[in-house]
């Protein structure tokens, strides 16, 4: 890997960072399993040199805008994802998350021999860790995976015709960036 020290300011020039649903319950065939973009978000991410410890000694803070939350697809379903369904869903997460507003995440450490970064997640007044799964996509670039239980978090996932569609309570998290 080359040497790719330094401080960076990453956000949505630079990458994106998706949210997946999926869905269960009895109708869960009327519903659609959802790609969702947070599209305003902005982090800082500093890898000190070789000396400094390099990616063993780096540093990640990010902050993420709940309430920029903007549908991109969505697969499955009785019928295919209307411009109106999508105002409809950013309008229900927007209920379902509340107060939330902002998530923020801190690494606590990196670990490249396994390709994760383990820190915290502060979502709904409420800090875990979570762990993220990072692998090198090229040159600068990195994409990154996580699971997120809802519930973890004091959010109750959406829930619709009376039970019997109901959002899984563990969404994936992927993002993509440039360094």
């Amino acid at each position: 890997m080359s040497d790719i020290s330094g401080t960076y300011e990453i956000g949505p020039a630079t990458g994106r960072v998706l949210v997946k649903t999926g869905r269960e319950g009895l109708a869960a065939k009327a519903g659609h399993d959802l790609t969702i973009e947070i599209t305003q978000w902005r982090a800082r991410v500093s890898v000190p040199d070789a000396v400094g410890g390099g990616l063993h000694a780096a540093a990640l803070q990010a902050e993420l805008n709940l309430g920029s939350l903007a549908v991109r697809e969505g697969t499955g379903g009785a019928k295919p994802l209307s411009d109106k369904d999508r105002a409809d869903i950013q309008a229900t997460a927007a209920k379902v998350l509340g107060s939330a507003g902002v998530a923020t995440y801190a690494s606590a450490k990196f670990v490249p021999e396994t390709e994760t970064i383990e820190g915290t997640l502060t979502l709904n007044g409420t800090t875990r860790p979570v762990n993220l799964h990072v692998t090198n996509a090229g040159p600068s670039r990195f994409r990154g995976t996580t699971t997120i239980r809802q519930t973890d978090f004091g959010i109750t996932p959406y829930s619709g015709f009376l039970g019997a569609l109901k959002l899984k309570d563990d969404i994936a998290v992927e993002f993509e960036v440039a360094l």
